[in-house]
C-alpha cells in the first residue's frame, strides 16, 4: 500500500488490515489450526503435518509472524511457533464489536 494510501486510513484499520491478510491464505489458516490443536510447534512437523515443502512452510511462517499472528522462539537449528494470544483475541475483539450494532439495525439482505 503506497504512503499516501495510508494516511487515509486510521493505524487499528492498518492493522486489522494486515492481520487479515496474513490469514487471506488455506494454507496460513492450516497453520494457525494445527498450531491451535497443538499449542505449540517446530517448524518440520508442519511440513509432515501439512505436505508442503518447507520453503512453503517458512513463508507462511513468516507472513503469519510479520502480522504477529504468530510467535516464535529459537533453540538451537528448530523454531518453535505458537499463536498470539494478545492479536488473535484484538482479531476476536474486532468482529465482536460489529454484532451489536448489526443486530440494532436489522439489516439483513434476504
Amino acid at each position: 500500500m503506497g504512503v499516501t494510501k495510508e494516511l487515509d486510513y486510521t493505524q487499528s484499520q492498518l492493522l486489522i488490515s494486515t492481520q487479515l491478510k496474513a490469514l487471506g491464505h488455506p494454507a496460513r489458516i492450516a497453520i494457525v489450526e494445527h498450531l491451535l490443536s497443538v499449542n505449540s510447534c517446530i517448524c518440520g512437523d508442519l511440513v509432515d503435518q501439512l505436505e508442503l515443502s518447507q520453503p512453503t512452510i517458512s513463508r507462511h511462517l513468516q507472513e503469519l509472524k510479520s502480522a504477529g499472528i504468530i510467535q516464535g522462539t529459537i533453540s538451537g537449528n528448530s523454531v518453535c511457533y505458537c499463536l498470539n494470544t494478545e492479536t488473535i483475541a484484538g482479531l476476536k475483539n474486532y468482529f465482536e464489536s460489529m454484532l451489536p450494532v448489526l443486530e440494532a439495525q436489522n439489516l439483513c439482505c434476504k
